[in-house]
């Protein structure tokens, strides 16, 4: 079978958006699919970092967890998470942080703690874990969503857990990378250049217009001149995604 699923697209697409990059901190999920068909196939290079303090992953299998064994085992190394953080992360040695959430706002802040009043929510979610740090720390981030409608594309997040450099900035605080500099979704592909650009559309999937990503975005939408289309997934690439990164269908659905 060589059509997609919506997980299937949403890895192939965002590995392709590694192409360059040396160091990317890896959340677990898509980015981890991502991150794993990246390294088999546009950056051999890339050195894939998790949260759990291991640099330079190279599991037998993909990890369930951030701290999954299977990490551990082949490693280039194996860092106290006071050490990750503070020597590589806040260091600015991490080229891409690649990052999931619930919800996402036009300046790329980030909601992955609660949806709907924070005392009576609809859902309460996992938290950050060190997605603010991430944010703040890393030269540019990648956020790949499952879902793009009005309830995950907002115009006002019902909770800021990863605030980008707009946002601290006007806290008062100097951020050290550009924040998020790319949103996947299953419509298209966002991008914005760094502090006081909004996310725009640069790009879509075969068969999606602007007017479909616009009636499903919560704001109003900021378009590229020359909106490209994404090229599908090839066999080749869904044939390493299936049978070499994820077997098992850990992630995949």
């Amino acid at each position: 079978m060589n059509t997609a699923t919506s997980s299937e697209l949403l890895s192939v697409v965002a590995s392709r958006e590694l192409l360059g990059k040396r160091t990317v901190f890896a959340g677990i999920g898509l980015p981890t699919l991502a991150a794993a068909l990246a390294h088999l196939t546009v950056s051999p290079e890339l050195e894939i970092v998790y949260e759990s303090g291991v640099c330079g992953a190279h599991p037998s299998h993909l990890p369930e967890t951030i701290a999954d064994a299977v990490l551990i085992t082949g490693a280039e190394a194996v860092l106290s998470m006071p050490a990750l953080f503070g020597y590589v992360l806040q260091r600015g040695n991490i080229d891409v942080g690649f990052l999931g959430a619930a919800q996402i706002d036009r300046w790329g802040n980030l909601n992955s703690s609660v949806i709907g009043d924070w005392h009576n929510p609809k859902a309460r979610l996992p938290g950050p874990g060190g997605a603010m740090e991430v944010m703040a720390n890393s030269r540019e981030v990648f956020v790949v969503m499952r879902r793009h409608d009005r309830s995950s594309l907002v115009d006002e997040l019902d909770f800021c857990t990863s605030p980008g450099p707009d946002r601290a900035l006007a806290d008062g605080i100097r951020p050290c990378g550009a924040g998020v500099t790319r949103l996947i979704t299953e419509l298209g592909i966002f991008a914005r250049d760094g502090v006081g650009d909004p996310l725009r559309l640069v790009a879509v999937h075969p068969g999606v217009t602007v007017d479909m990503v616009r009636a499903a975005t919560g704001w109003e939408l900021a378009v590229a001149d020359d909106v490209l289309t994404i090229e599908p997934p090839s066999p080749a690439e869904l044939s390493l995604l299936r049978d070499d990164v994820d077997p098992e269908r850990v992630y995949l659905r």
